[in-house]
């Protein structure tokens, strides 16, 4: 596998060895002795999830969970295609409020590696969106948070004006009004 930090530090691409041939292909998704050695530490991941979107234009985000039930993510497209944003959201940051996004379909196998203390959202670039991710921390209801896709102070481009949305995400608060608790060299 092929893994290497993003434009934002701290976020990883990881592109899996694809071995194809006339009959389909293999390839490994996960090995963390390869993960841990890109990051230069070791992550634990407790829990897998997975998601389906049926509409194209749909944007499930920004979330995360604040500490200390913050969550670490691995996170893949099986089937479809989405464009996935990462956002560091650590008050104290040099990379506070930047962002990445990148493209992960079933035809690329990209994947992202999302660390603690960043929001994460994505929108379907596809209908028929399969959307598979790894935590290193369980759901936490009494944690879970969200903040605006729109929230200027963040400015992603997510490359469509009217997306579809979750009441939860409609409704989303902007960062400034938010009680994130992420501190840079804390989570």
């Amino acid at each position: 596998m092929n893994i290497y930090e993003s434009s934002l530090s701290g976020v990883f691409i990881c592109e899996p060895l694809v071995h194809g041939d006339h009959r389909g292909y293999f390839m490994e998704t996960f090995t963390q002795k390869e993960l841990d050695e890109a990051l230069g530490k070791s992550v634990v991941f407790l829990q897998d999830n997975e998601s389906f979107t049926e509409k194209k234009g749909t944007l499930r985000g920004l979330h995360f969970q604040n500490a200390p039930s913050a969550q670490a993510k691995l996170i893949r497209v099986t089937d479809g295609a989405v464009l996935d944003v990462a956002v560091d959201i650590r008050k104290g940051s040099p990379n506070y409020l930047k962002w990445v996004g990148v493209e992960l379909s079933a035809d690329n196998k990209r994947q992202i590696y999302i660390p603690r203390g960043f929001a994460h959202g994505f929108l379907t670039l596809t209908d028929n969106v399969r959307f598979l991710y790894k935590v290193d921390s369980y759901y936490d209801a009494a944690a879970d948070r969200g903040i605006s896709f729109r929230d200027p102070s963040i400015g992603v481009d997510w490359g469509c004006d009217n997306p579809i949305l979750s009441d939860k995400d409609a409704n989303a608060v902007l960062l400034a009004d938010s009680d994130c608790n992420f501190v840079y060299g804390e989570i």
